[in-house]
């Protein structure tokens, strides 16, 4: 019998990132993405995966041209993959390609996933039958369901319904059979992942790690909660203006999905196997703000997620060139995160990715963090579209008017969700 693996608390590993793989509406593929975010093209736009006649708002992120069945194998697991599983595995598939890394790279018990989703839903297809078999004079009956209803459905519909089936098809697909969790945390699921999988690194239980999250909300069932619900944007003409972060005239968020993956290693992993490395995680930070205790006029949440990562970075706010904001183009939101940022960070560059996809849910995270990363790596930062006139209340240096140069080695990766619950992950040059 082979002995376990034994960890070394006595170090801590450094970890890099080797490659990033992205799922999302201004492109599929790290080129495309970042093509697509210096060219400033928004993936905002009518949406078409279903009827949407009936609803006061009708514009969302779609990724379009995409096809599962360039990335799922064996091609019969799509039978129990929801979409969002999907985005999932193509963007791991991606963020392997992207970091050379093949089969029988690393030792599979020390080849771990963290993996951020959402919740998930049967398709209406998926449940046409069953709800019609429960019905009753016009009438749904529920008593009826767990005979009736249940037997209609096709037997393994739940494994495409459950959170962890993310982290769990990425661990087949890649062998991976080490450390495995899942995050659900809505917008900050990403960042959490992400900053998990580093730490699984750092304390010498895995040599390589994949960590992203994943989401689609584009059903019929989510968007009559979202317009019920969610502050959406009534701006519709052209769609590509709708998503406006901290712009003065910004009236709501607009929903979007997609994916995206990184590839962890520990330094001396990567190296070993000559791989390229993009950058390196330098410390990261959690924090919860339920918006009592005065802070209403900012976010002590992501100002505390901030301030530790920056602190297990060892950086000072004057190291950072530019911060990655949550920007989720509410007018109270906004305003809130605007003067946290302010704050912790005072003199750095402000980027809000979802102007161009929206708002993705749980991938919004690793999706955005792919944006931020790319940034970092490629030198420049990307403009935020439509903000034509800063918001006074937002006192912050963000970059809309033309991509600007990054002068400095680090950023900051933040995203917070509506409940409270903020995250933020610091990286470097490699």
């Amino acid at each position: 019998m082979e002995m376990p693996h034994l960890v070394d608390h006595s170090r801590s590993a450094d970890v890099v990132i080797t490659g990033v793989g992205v799922v999302s509406p201004i492109g599929v593929g790290r080129q495309a993405f970042w093509n697509a975010l210096l060219a400033g093209q928004s993936g905002i736009d009518w949406i078409s995966q279903f009827d949407t006649a009936e609803f006061p708002v009708r514009i969302a992120g779609e990724v379009r041209d995409f096809d599962a069945k360039e990335y799922v194998r064996p091609r019969k697991n799509l039978k129990i993959m929801s979409r969002c599983a999907q985005f999932a595995v193509a963007s791991v598939e991606l963020a392997c390609v992207d970091a050379h890394f093949e089969s029988g790279a690393v030792d599979p018990d020390r080849y771990g996933v963290v993996f951020g989703a959402d919740r998930i839903r049967n398709s209406l297809e998926e449940i046409a039958d069953a709800y019609r078999s429960c019905m009753e004079s016009a009438q749904f009956d529920f008593q009826r369901w767990g005979q009736d209803g249940a037997a209609a459905m096709y037997p393994l519909s739940m494994l495409k319904n459950l959170p962890n089936m993310l982290a769990s098809h990425i661990s087949i697909a890649k062998d991976a059979r080490g450390p495995n969790n899942t995050v659900c945390s809505a917008e900050a699921s990403g960042l959490l992942a992400i900053g998990e999988a580093a730490a699984v690194i750092a304390r010498g239980a895995a040599d390589v790690m994949i960590a992203g999250s994943s989401a689609s909300r584009m059903h019929p069932y989510d968007w009559v909660r979202s317009c019920l619900y969610d502050q959406l944007s009534r701006r519709c003409d052209p769609p590509a203006s709708a998503a406006r972060p901290f712009d003065l005239a910004r009236d709501g968020q607009v929903r979007g999905e997609g994916a995206a993956a990184v590839i962890l290693e520990s330094r001396a992993h990567a190296e070993r196997r000559g791989a390229p490395v993009l950058a390196r995680i330098a410390g990261w930070g959690s924090s919860f703000d339920n918006g009592q205790n005065g802070s209403t006029h900012c976010s002590k949440g992501i100002m505390r997620s901030v301030a530790a990562a920056l602190r297990g970075a060892q950086l000072k706010p004057t190291d950072v060139g530019h911060v990655g904001a949550h920007g989720l183009g509410t007018p109270n939101d906004d305003r809130r995160e605007a003067r946290a940022l302010a704050e912790v960070l005072p003199k750095s560059r402000v980027f809000a990715p979802k102007s161009y996809f929206g708002n993705l849910g749980a991938g919004s995270g690793a999706v955005e963090f792919a944006a931020n990363l790319l940034a970092l790596v490629e030198g420049i930062v990307p403009r935020t579209l439509n903000c034509d006139q800063l918001d006074p209340a937002c006192p912050i240096q963000l970059v809309r008017d033309e991509p600007a140069s990054c002068v400095k080695r680090a950023c900051v990766s933040v995203n917070t969700t509506a409940g409270g619950q903020s995250a933020a992950v610091a990286f470097t040059t490699a």
